[in-house]
């Protein structure tokens, strides 16, 4: 079994060699599957076009992040990319969320595009991608109103990813059913916090992503992230949580096919 990868970032500027050589590498480094994910208009054109164009190996999910709070961005426009795509390329809506480091002037914005995104997702009973930073006790109130009126399976409610918060905040995301990403954060060499917290987080609830371009992993800082990359994030957390790198494999990979259904 092969490593998945369930946060990459691409873009439209990207060349078809360019993208077969992101592909290749991933392949070569033991990366099988990929989740393509958007944010903006650019971003979720470029993740529709590398899931058309890897369908074995590439799903896609599409959303307005909190960048374009405040603007025209809508729901709709996410239903219209979803049903406008092949039946099973979307498989999530995201990434969404909230990040009050960055824009804390948004706030009240953000939490009005996340909340018609969720309600989107709940319509069409596909998981969320998430993103909060300095954002807990918002993030969790609106995840909880999700959950609450949630009716599809449980266990496929969403992910909270390139998690770097503390335990509790962890603990109430698995009470609210979500999955626990991580990224290259892990590997820094502050993160022995994030890295206490990955090794709580149960099997089920555990995934894997590179946020690439961005969070380079150690030891490959300095370069542009990619899928490539994924092994040692994979390797890190099979260390920190006493398990071999094959165990580490087929975990994450299982869950990244039950919740996004990459490689299925």
């Amino acid at each position: 079994m092969m490593l998945t990868d369930t946060h990459a970032h691409f873009r439209q500027a990207m060349t078809p060699d360019e993208i077969a050589g992101i592909m290749e590498r991933a392949r070569y480094a033991g990366v099988g599957g990929i989740m393509a994910v958007g944010c903006e208009p650019d971003t979720n054109a470029a993740a529709l076009r590398v899931a058309a164009a890897y369908p074995d190996r590439v799903k896609a999910a599409v959303a307005y992040d909190r960048s374009l709070a405040g603007s025209d961005a809508s729901a709709e426009d996410i239903r219209v990319l979803i049903e406008s795509a092949p039946t099973g390329q979307v498989t999530a809506i995201g990434e969404i969320g909230l990040d009050f480091y960055y824009e804390p002037e948004t706030a009240e914005a953000q939490q009005e595009l996340m909340a018609s995104q969720l309600a989107l997702a709940r319509e069409l009973r596909l998981p969320v991608i998430v993103h909060s930073r300095q954002a807990d006790a918002e993030t969790l109130a609106l995840l909880g109103t999700h959950a609450q009126n949630w009716a599809g399976d449980p266990g496929l409610i969403g992910v909270l990813h390139c998690f770097t918060g503390e335990e509790p905040f962890a603990r109430k995301l698995m009470d609210l059913g979500f999955m626990i990403s991580f990224s290259g954060i892990v590997t820094f060499r502050n993160a022995d916090p994030l890295r206490a917290v990955a090794k709580m987080v149960p099997d089920d609830r555990l995934l894997i992503e590179t946020d690439s371009p961005y969070l380079t992993p150690v030891p490959h800082r300095g370069k542009p992230n990619e899928p490539c990359y994924l092994p040692a994030v994979a390797a890190l957390l099979a260390k920190v949580r006493g398990v071999k790198i094959e165990e580490m494999t087929d975990v994450t990979t299982v869950n990244a096919q039950r919740i996004f259904q990459i490689g299925t």
